[in-house]
Parts: C-alpha cells; structure tokens; sequence
C-alpha cells in the first residue's frame, strides 16, 4: 500500500531537517569573515605600515578599531538577530564587508583606513558572521549545540589553514590594496547568493524543533517553555554572564595578538615569509581538528574542565612558542597551541546558549562583546606597542600567558552544572521572565 502523510514513518520525516544546512553555511560565511579579515590581516600588517602607518603598533590598531566599534554596537545587531530576520541581516552585513573592503584598498592616509574599518567593517563583520552565523546554528539545536557549533567554526580554522598562503600570493602578485580588492569581489559573490537561497532562520518556521524533532500539532496545555527573553539587567545580575565575559575576553585578547604577530614573530626569528605563513596555516588546521573535539566534550561534560582544557592548552603552546628556535620548533607549538585555540569559539557559543537559552542568546552574545572588547581589543595593538619599544615580543608573551592563568581561575566561577547542554536542563534559565 502507498505511503501516504500520515502512514510515512516519523524517521523519514526527519529528514527534510535543516538545520546541518545551516551549519553548512555558518561553516563557509566564518571562513569569508575571519579569513579574509582576521587570518589574513598578518599578512597585509608590513605592507599596511609600510605605506600608510609607519608603525605596526598603528597598523595593528586598525583591527583593534573595527573590533571596539563593532562591540559597542553588538548589542543592538543581537537583539535584531533575536528578533528580526537573520537571513536579510547576514545579507546586509555582507554587502558591507564587501564595500569596506574595496573603499580599504583606495585609502590613502590612516585616518581613512581606520574610519573604513570603525564602520563598514566594523558593523559588517558583526551582522554577516561570528554573531549572526552562531545564533543561526544555535537557533537549530540543542542536545547537538556543541557539535554543530564545533563544526561550523571548523570554517574560521580552514581559513586559517588556507588564507594565510592565498593572501601572501595576493599581496605579491597584486600588493594589500590589490588584495583587498579582490576580497570585496568574493565576499558579495559568495556569500550573498548563498545566504538567499539556503538560511531558514529558526526551525519553528519549517514545522520543526531544534535538534530535528517535530512540532506537536496540539502541545500539551501545562507544557512550559524552555526558552524565555532576560531582561539585560538580569544577564548583567547573572554569575554565569561575567564568568563567561572575562576569562574569553582574556582568551581572546591572547589568541588574537599571538595570531596576528605570528608572521612577523616568525619572520623576526629569521624564517622565511612563506614558512612563516604556514605555521598559522598550521595552527588553523590544528584548530580545525580541536573544533569538533571540544565541540564534542562541552556536549558532554563539565563546562569547566572543557574550558579549562582549551585554556590551559593554550598556555602551554604559548610557552612553547616563546621558546623560539627554528622553523620546526616553532611549527610544533603553534600547532599545540592551535588545537586547544580551536575550542575556543564553539565553547563560548554553546556557553552561553546553554546559559541564556535560545531567545536570548543573540541578546546575550551582544552584551558579551561591549563587556569583552576593551579586553580584547589590548591584545593586538599591545603586542605592537611593545615590539616597537623594546624589538622584541617576549613581554608581549609573558603578558599573555598571565592573562591565560587568570582565565583558567576565572572560568572556575561556571555554574552551569553537569548535564548542561547536553539535556538542555537549564532550570536557571527557565525561572526568568520577559
């Protein structure tokens, strides 16, 4: 007898969910974003300071400008991701980055440079990847967060393992201003069309439920939502909201600063440019490997011992990097320190989803930004500062291997219990009202 709607099995129902699409598309808008501005930026640093600032402590603080601004309007960009359409706001955001990175390439004074990047950049990053690509994800699932937010983010290492190389081509074939305007080009016939056709923004709008479970028809009269808007002065109220902001604003600042300076670091301690690329292409490709690993264990244990485990991780290649040596030494610590580096992104969002819920955790992921930015935002331009004074980054180093000593301690203040987020239990959540 023929199948009909109601005598198809349950199971192959499932599987028109959507929700590895959407990971699908997270995975290639964060390679766009972060590789084609975070990974690659090393690379465009001396040319950068060489025509326009004079200093890399000026050059650096380009980056450190786009990330400030875009923090202090964060907020904003995740109650719009909470409440408005996730796909028109990725598709905004890349028309944006694409424009900013084309009016980069024609600046001719720094000043030029760091308004393009404080607002097209800026808002752009914000509104098409990082923020907008984990709310998306994270709208999808539940029991999975962290394997499909461990996945997803494997995108920003694979930029790293392949943007690195790509971008030293780009600026010795075309020059920085060449190479920027070629990552206008991909960046709107990329993603644009991509994002149209394939983002479907919760799975409420397909009759479904996170994690592929389907919607009741009828639910049950005293079923009680899991998932409730908090108020902003509840989040900053919140212990869990503070020790997640400052040990990973710690660890942002740290990693950001150590990847950034890696090429010259390298370059300084006489490996050539081209080696000196493949070691952060290295340290992506471990954290690709690191993604799913750590994707995989916040799912499943104490959020502490995993945060603590990638933390404590990249210490020790910190340390190891500050060792020197040659090309193979350094190689090798990059890659330890790319390993526990690539937890780092798929821990924070299932954190703070499995602390805040669903409908609120575009909300609280943009609050996150303001509180981590001005200590996330030191770690690049201090580096700088201090290779410039000294000739060395070996301070720069040490600094940071105190800021990973005191994020250790304080993700120590996590409360979000065992169980979290693999049953999604997150009765703290529950108990706040819109």
């Amino acid at each position: 007898m023929p199948q009909t709607e109601r005598t198809r099995p349950v199971s192959e129902k499932r599987r028109l969910f959507f929700g590895w699409r959407m990971v699908a598309v997270a995975f290639v808008v964060d390679f766009i974003a972060v590789g084609f501005f975070f990974y690659s930026y090393g690379i465009f640093l001396k040319g950068i300071s060489a025509d326009l600032a004079g200093s890399r402590f000026a050059a650096s603080l380009g980056i450190s400008i786009a990330n400030g601004i875009g923090a202090l309007f964060s907020p904003f960009i995740g109650r719009a991701l909470d409440r408005l359409s996730i796909k028109l706001i990725m598709i905004a955001g890349a028309l944006l980055v694409g424009t900013g990175f084309f009016a980069l390439s024609l600046t001719t004074a720094m000043w030029q440079f760091y308004a393009v990047m404080g607002t097209l950049l800026a808002f752009g990053m914000s509104m098409m990847g990082g923020l907008a690509s984990a709310k998306l994800v994270a709208n999808w699932f539940e029991k999975k967060r962290g394997k499909a937010l461990g996945i997803a983010t494997i995108g920003v290492s694979f930029s790293g393992l392949i943007m690195p190389p790509f971008a030293t081509w780009l600026v010795y074939e075309l020059g920085w201003r060449g190479g920027f305007q070629v990552y206008a080009v991909l960046t709107i016939a990329i993603t644009v069309p991509l994002v149209a056709a394939f983002v479907v923004n919760r799975p409420e709008d397909k009759g479904l439920l996170p994690d592929g479970g389907m919607r009741e028809p009828h639910p049950p009269l005293r079923e009680v939502p899991r998932d409730v808007h908090w108020r902003t002065r509840e989040l900053l109220r919140d212990r869990n909201f503070w020790a997640i902001a400052i040990p990973f604003g710690l660890a942002f600042s740290s990693l950001s600063a150590v990847l950034i300076h890696l090429v010259p670091y390298a370059s300084d301690l006489g490996i050539a440019n081209r080696q000196a690329a493949w070691i952060v292409s290295a340290a992506a490709g471990a954290g690709a490997l690191g993604k799913p690993v750590f994707g995989h264990m916040i799912d499943r244990f104490d959020a502490r011992i995993t945060v603590c485990i990638s933390f404590g991780g990249q210490l020790l290649g910190l340390l190891l990097l500050m060792r020197g040596g040659g090309f193979e030494s350094v190689l090798a610590a990059a890659m330890v320190f790319g390993f526990s580096m690539g937890g780092v992104v798929p821990i924070h969002g299932a954190v703070t989803a499995t602390a805040f819920g669903r409908l609120s955790f575009g909300k609280a992921m943009g609050l996150l930004r303001p509180v981590q930015i001005p200590i996330h935002m030191l770690g690049v331009p201090l580096a700088g500062w201090i290779f410039d004074s000294t000739g060395s980054y070996r301070i720069a180093f040490q600094i940071f291997a105190g800021f990973y000593v005191v994020a250790i301690a304080a993700a120590a203040m996590l409360r979000l219990g065992i169980e979290n987020p693999q049953r999604g239990a997150d009765s703290d959540g529950e108990t706040r009202s819109a």
